[in-house]
């Protein structure tokens, strides 16, 4: 059997479907790509293919290319399924222009894409809000076309989204401090569907076809980075992998009634501070880090008066917990305890035993608990 995955469809429910999209990195990669084939060859690709991180290979038409003298720009227009994005219908455009030899591959936001101004980001201050696995896309597109063609990578990709700045009024951006327009996001370059009830029916299937094969340990992660990091440690059957996402209250209260054995929950600092918390969907727009909370878990763990100020007034729970590292204040390690005590609350006395494991961006680990029921 295959993984059950939130944009499998019901049973019998082909007509209520619901179309998954691409996101702003998937375009700009397929853009970039386009616009960098045009400058060494003089021809657009269109339409345009790209390989994704869990090897998906759409198809992306242009909406907009253009060559002159030293530089080439495509552009796409994002379709983001039935996904209630505001960046649906967006055109994402990539400049590119080969640089000095030797400068590398470069990121410029141009218009319509913002830039970061505040730390916390997994993006540096000053620069071009592009996240990093679109910018790893991006790269190896540019590193296989140039070795193809005999050149050096040295190429300057600019990204801009006409509109952007207005479409960026409608997200978190400018409270994160992102100024000027829109991120460049994606980590799997999907955009999944957002239906409370299609993703949560599809945990249930998940956690019922995990039943139904005798499994007694099954991992509900928040995304694709925790799942590949914590499936490092465990090395779980594809249908062992719950496909959680924001939706750990959903998951746990089936379970309630359709115990399993064991469930390992790994996320990010963020995701599991909100359970800590005590919130059931860890989604950023329906709930968000207290960092007053933080900070008094924080002094609880000997934080001093400046510390704790500084978390306050913190950009992001990620700027919080750098600012605690820095302080060698094991801030993680009482997330999970917490989040695992929360955890079981929600269980409320089913025989199922609970580990909770925080990693980093960068799929390092920052904590993990022990087993508790």
């Amino acid at each position: 059997m295959s993984k059950v995955k939130r944009e499998d469809k019901p049973e019998n429910a082909e007509a209520n479907a619901l179309r998954r999209g691409w996101t702003t990195g998937a375009c700009a990669t397929a853009a970039t790509k386009s616009a960098l084939t045009a400058l060494i060859t003089g021809e657009f690709m269109d339409p345009v293919e790209i390989l994704l991180p869990k090897g998906d290979t759409p198809s992306f038409a242009l909406a907009h290319e253009k060559l002159s003298s030293g530089y080439a720009e495509a552009g796409i227009i994002k379709d983001a399924g039935d996904d209630p994005d505001v960046t649906h219908g967006a055109t994402v455009i990539s400049q590119v222009e080969f640089g000095e030899t030797g400068s590398g591959i470069t990121f410029k936001a141009g218009e319509g894409v913002g830039t970061v101004t505040k730390s916390g980001l997994p993006i540096g201050v000053g620069e071009a809000a592009i996240n990093p696995v679109p910018r790893k896309l991006m790269t190896e597109v540019v590193e296989t076309l140039c070795k193809i063609h005999g050149r050096p990578p040295d190429v300057t990709i600019t990204i801009s989204v006409p509109g952007g700045e207005k479409i960026a009024e409608r997200t978190w951006n400018p409270r994160l401090g992102i100024l000027g327009g829109i991120s460049i996001l994606g980590t799997t370059g999907v955009v999944h569907p957002f239906s409370c009830s299609a993703w949560i029916h599809s945990i249930h299937r998940g956690i019922d076809v995990a039943r139904a094969e005798g499994l007694t340990h099954v991992l509900g992660a928040t995304g694709s980075t925790s799942e590949i990091a914590a499936n490092k440690v465990y090395h779980f059957p594809d249908i062992a992998m719950l496909d959680m996402g924001d939706f750990v209250g959903g998951l746990l209260k089936y379970l309630r009634q359709n115990p399993i054995d064991r469930i390992t929950l790994a996320g990010g600092f963020a995701k599991f501070t909100k359970l800590a918390q005590g919130a059931m969907d860890l989604h950023s727009g329906r709930s968000q880090v207290d960092l007053d909370w933080l900070a008094e878990r924080a002094e609880e763990l000997d934080a001093n008066k400046g510390l704790v100020t500084q978390i306050q007034s913190a950009n992001t729970a990620m700027e919080a917990l750098e600012l605690t590292q820095e302080h060698a204040i094991d801030l993680p390690a009482e997330i999970a305890s917490i989040a695992q005590e929360q955890a079981i609350k929600i269980l409320r006395g089913a025989h199922v035993e609970v580990e909770v494991m925080i990693f980093a961006r960068d799929g390092k680990p920052l904590a993990r608990t022990d087993w508790k029921s």
